[in-house]
């Protein structure tokens, strides 16, 4: 039997952090391309330290639509631009921009390539995980939702001049106490974030917090017993790629579930939606989010198997964690029944052929509310119908 009373921590990390601005560049770059061809391959990894930035990878895009290393280079700016790193050590105008993006092998490309008698095959091998519990309206684990949610806050406000001397890079981490299986307080609160007035101490860095952290959890979650740690080694002028570098694809857990459930290993930004890491990777948290939603499980685990040039999923696994109103094989039964699991069903299921993807690479890639232009189409909760009538 699962254990009802325990303590689970996850962390979160800013736009500003040195990895999320790595990711940020890079699903800028896959924005750019697809946006001017949809069907474009795109596999971009950025990398940055103090003034510099390389952007590596590989793309397949028409001669007539193809995006030259002055544009890529422009995006990277941009994106450094918006985060607000205008620093003596990493600064929009002055970074130096390398940009070594080249053409797709071709051998991967005839793996992943629809042909006259093969439908459009997984851009490589790998298992994908998603996940939902009801222990937050978001059906998100709520030691993750909060985390984001501290720094999101924070960062609107900074954005907005509401706290001008707060700086870009930050991370939180929530340590959430369970009882009876369910999350009831806040038991430690970590948050680190730069600030651009030197003097700052960590009690003048909690007074500006401390009113978003409040604002961030539900309603009693702090007590007098919650401990706080803010700025704990005290001093955090010098942020960004300046004070650490940064690497897409490292914060592949702060980009899911805060490590309360499986993942596969694969990172998503850079990568365009033949990418099964990516693409399958958010049909699989669209479809636990929809078992959840229907009520048929408290908790979904849901594993998806893929090889590279092959369009079927090689399996389907359903976990409900013992939480099930209905028999995991008839739910596994009726996600093959409801939606196609090929690379192309996901993504003209979820539309996923859209320039959606910058906006994913900051505060994570689920648990955020599905836009209007299609961004985030896989935290909708549209098939909860179809599942039922399949069970």
């Amino acid at each position: 039997m699962a254990r009802q009373d325990y303590l689970f921590t996850s962390e979160s990390v800013s736009e500003g952090h040195p990895d999320k601005v790595c990711d940020q560049i890079s699903d800028a770059v896959v924005d750019l391309i697809i946006g001017r061809e949809p069907e474009a391959r795109v596999a971009i990894e950025t990398a940055a330290t103090t003034n510099t930035v390389v952007l590596m990878g590989e793309v397949k895009i028409s001669e007539e639509n193809a995006v030259s290393p002055e544009e890529i280079a422009g995006v990277a700016r941009e994106v450094i631009r918006d985060i607000g790193y205008q620093q003596k050590g990493f600064h929009f105008r002055t970074a130096k921009i390398e940009c070594l993006v080249h053409e797709q092998s071709a051998d991967i490309a005839q793996g992943v390539d629809a042909s006259d008698n093969k439908d459009e095959g997984a851009g490589d091998q790998g298992i994908m995980f998603g996940f939902a519990t009801n222990e937050t309206p978001e059906l998100m684990p709520a030691p993750i939702f909060y985390s984001h949610k501290i720094l999101k806050l924070l960062s609107e406000a900074r954005h907005s001049g509401a706290e001008p001397y707060l700086g870009p890079d930050a991370k939180s981490q929530m340590t959430v106490e369970y009882r009876g299986g369910k999350p009831v307080r806040a038991h430690t609160i970590v948050l680190s974030t730069q600030h651009l007035k030197e003097d700052m101490t960590s009690e003048d860095v909690r007074a500006v917090a401390e009113p978003y952290i409040r604002k961030a959890l539900p309603d009693g979650w702090i007590d007098a017993r919650t401990a706080w740690h803010v700025n704990p080694t005290g001093r955090f002028v010098i942020g960004g790629p300046d004070g650490d570098a940064g690497l897409t694809g490292r914060k592949i857990i702060v980009d899911t579930y805060g490590g309360a459930a499986p993942h596969g290993g694969g990172a998503f930004s850079g990568k365009d939606p033949t990418k099964v890491d990516r693409s399958a990777a958010y049909a699989a948290r669209y479809l636990a989010k929809n078992v959840v939603a229907a009520g048929m499980a408290e908790k979904c685990t849901i594993q998806l198997s893929y090889a590279i040039g092959v369009a079927e999923p090689l399996s389907v696994y359903v976990d409900m964690h013992g939480t099930g109103e209905v028999a995991e094989d008839v739910v596994e039964k009726a996600i093959r029944a409801s939606m196609s699991l090929t690379p192309r069903g996901i993504r003209t299921h979820l539309g996923l052929n859209r320039p959606i993807y910058r906006r994913t690479a900051a505060y994570g890639h689920f648990g955020r509310a599905p836009e209007a232009d299609g961004g985030f189409s896989w935290e909708k909760t549209d098939l909860v119908d179809a599942l039922k009538a399949a069970v």
